[in-house]
């Protein structure tokens, strides 16, 4: 297998590896911790991988049904959550749809900058812990338990250039 070399959110990098590196973490993290990293779980998890986009549920089943996974709902929205709810994805709000972590099995609150152009989400960590939001959660006696940001705009690829 060749390797391909792609956006990881707006850089370049070997994305081959970015996929493997990220199925070896998430097959360690279940093999740890008791879970089952199923066949289909395992193949939403590189199609969300391979996309470097966000994703509906819909869009990852027509996947799944494509290549005789399964057609039914329930198995992709399953497959979803569990991936969610053990960090390897996360849910952008904004596009209700699913991208997969950059930073799995570490605890952190992820910001996320989606080009409104071509649809490529980085994500990147926000340190909640300080800065503006965590002084005024402070101020107020609101712990804070979880942020997501989410911003919109070009990527370096979408953005006009000088004369445009």
């Amino acid at each position: 297998m060749g390797h391909s070399t792609s956006t990881s959110g707006f850089s370049r990098h070997d994305h081959d590896a970015c996929i493997s590196g990220a199925i070896e973490k998430a097959e360690q993290h279940c093999a740890e911790n008791g879970l089952q990293l199923t066949p289909v779980r395992r193949r939403v998890l590189e199609i969300l991988l391979e996309a470097h986009t966000a994703m509906g549920a819909y869009d990852v089943l027509d996947r799944l049904a494509a290549e005789g996974l399964g057609s039914k709902p329930p198995m992709a929205y399953r497959a979803l959550s569990f991936l969610t709810e053990h960090g390897f994805a996360h849910r952008i709000e904004r596009l209700n749809a699913f991208v997969a972590c950059t930073h799995p099995g570490a605890a952190h609150d992820p910001a996320f900058m989606i080009c409104r152009a071509c649809g490529t989400v980085a994500e990147a960590e926000a340190a909640m812990t300080s800065g503006p939001l965590s002084r005024s959660a402070e101020a107020a006696g609101f712990m804070i338990e979880q942020t997501v940001i989410e911003a919109e705009g070009l990527c370096p690829g979408c953005q006009p250039g000088p004369g445009q």
